[in-house]
């Protein structure tokens, strides 16, 4: 059966008003900064507000070693937080915005897939509430007060050899990597080497996820470093006084973003640094605020849960001061089959083998999620061409490790595909509690951080 595409489905689905969406969890048209019908920010003032509220279980969906096709986990995410509602539980959907480099680059957005998506999702997928706007505004702000500060007779006495912050722009634009800046005569700046990030890889983005509230996020703005003077001491973002010029742009786009799924579901959509050079998660007032309103909340951390679900405990919850409380480990046939050794071309045929030889990728991630007390459920994310006999494998081998693995096809099936794995997920935060904890402790120094995190998490018998 051909199913529409992901926009024909979104597009074809009925949105109900954000207003209707927000009183579901005790959200009023006053708590509220609309962008047009299907999209709002949460004010500032009910955020501090919720702050006397308890607060609700917190779900972390990670996944195995990502293939190029990718394993589904925002799509996971999406199915289950409806899967959830479903059975009557009041949940919140937490999950990054997407960068249009990615959009464009054609590896799709970071709304789910299928009948498990969030709406508007070109909207989303797009310019959304203009966050990456005002966070490309404050970075390329601090970049031109360097180069100015430099221009007017470098007060700071700052090395131009040694600037490490770049500019941004949120597309991928590989011609832009690196530059050369300043040309042109004396009145257009010092001529230097220079470069451009995407946006969401860079550091004021992953500020933005990190802080807390406005005035947290004014001083780690201010703790930049973006270069070295010429006898070699750190400069920082206050040094050019900087960070209140960039704190004033970022102050609506630190506001979570207020949006639903296809089926209604409460979503929170704010931030979203890259894994690969930050944290990976969407940011820590999102998180927290949806604990607040929700008795559920489901988020998920990038890449596999070594890179993605390590950053998510040992930054985000470190620094947040959040517990999580179960992980669900999301992983496809396809991929075990792929780490097993099968043909990426020949995915599709049943191999049972290559599934049992890639079963040690899952294993070694169940593994890393144990070592930090956390409850875990797998969930066998379903394609077209999984077979019975290797469903039932993975099952097994799951159950001979003592670790639950339920079916989910919420793709193409919605809510009424991840019913299983939902009653499970209850049924395991109702009978068995997280033991959560860190990896390191903040006293370490960052070699012995690295260490830590290289030998437990990877394997590795040595760093250097």
């Amino acid at each position: 059966m051909k199913i529409p595409s992901d926009i024909e489905i979104a597009q074809s689905k009925e949105k109900e008003d954000i207003i209707d969406i927000a009183n579901k969890i005790g959200l009023s048209l006053n708590d509220l900064e609309l962008y047009g019908k299907y999209k709002a920010k949460i004010t500032s003032e009910k955020i501090k507000e919720l702050e006397r509220n308890r607060d609700g279980k917190l779900i972390l969906v990670t996944s195995i070693n990502p293939t190029k096709a990718g394993e589904g986990k925002s799509t996971v995410s999406v199915g289950l937080a409806d899967s959830l509602n479903k059975i009557d539980k009041k949940t919140v959907l937490c999950l990054r915005e997407p960068s249009l480099g990615p959009c464009f680059g054609i590896k799709g957005g970071a709304c789910g897939g299928g009948y498990a998506q969030v709406v508007p999702m070109e909207d989303i997928n797009l310019h959304f509430t203009g966050d990456f706007h005002a966070l490309t505004s404050a970075n390329n702000l601090l970049s031109a007060m360097i180069d100015n500060s430099i221009f007017q007779g470098n007060p700071l006495n700052i090395d131009p050899r040694t600037i490490t912050f770049k500019r941004v722009v949120d597309l991928n634009d590989r011609a832009l990597r690196n530059t050369v800046i300043g040309l042109g005569g004396p009145k257009n700046g010092v001529p230097r080497e220079d470069g451009f990030d995407i946006t969401v890889a860079s550091e004021v983005m992953a500020i933005l996820c990190l802080a807390t509230d406005l005035d947290d996020l004014r001083k780690r703005l201010g703790n930049i470093t973006i270069g070295y003077t010429y006898d070699k001491k750190r400069v920082t973002a206050s040094d050019l006084k900087a960070e209140g010029a960039m704190t004033l742009l970022l102050k609506d786009a630190i506001k979570p973003n207020l949006v639903q799924t296809l089926e209604g579901t409460p979503t929170l959509i704010h931030g979203g640094p890259f894994a690969n050079i930050a944290h990976g998660c969407n940011s820590i007032i999102a998180t927290r605020t949806a604990l607040k309103l929700g008795d559920y909340v489901v988020t998920e951390a990038g890449f596999g849960a070594d890179l993605g679900a390590e950053k998510f405990f040992d930054l985000k919850c470190r620094i947040g001061n959040i517990k999580p409380d179960l992980v669900v480990i999301v992983a496809t046939i396809r991929a075990l089959k792929l780490h097993g050794g099968a043909s990426k071309d020949d995915l599709s045929t049943p191999n049972t083998i290559a599934l049992a030889n890639g079963f040690v990728n899952l294993e070694k991630h169940i593994e890393n999620v144990k070592s930090y007390g956390m409850p875990i459920l797998v969930a066998i994310n379903h394609f077209d061409d999984d077979s019975k006999e290797e469903i039932e494998l993975l099952k097994e081998m799951c159950s001979k490790i003592n670790v639950t693995a339920e079916f989910c096809d919420v793709f193409l099936k919605g809510s009424d595909g991840g019913i299983d794995l939902a009653k499970s997920v209850i049924k395991k935060l109702d009978n068995e509690g997280s033991n959560f904890k860190l990896l390191y402790e903040d006293d370490l120094s960052i070699k012995e951080k690295i260490e830590c995190v290289a030998k437990n998490i990877y394997g590795a018998s040595s760093v250097i």
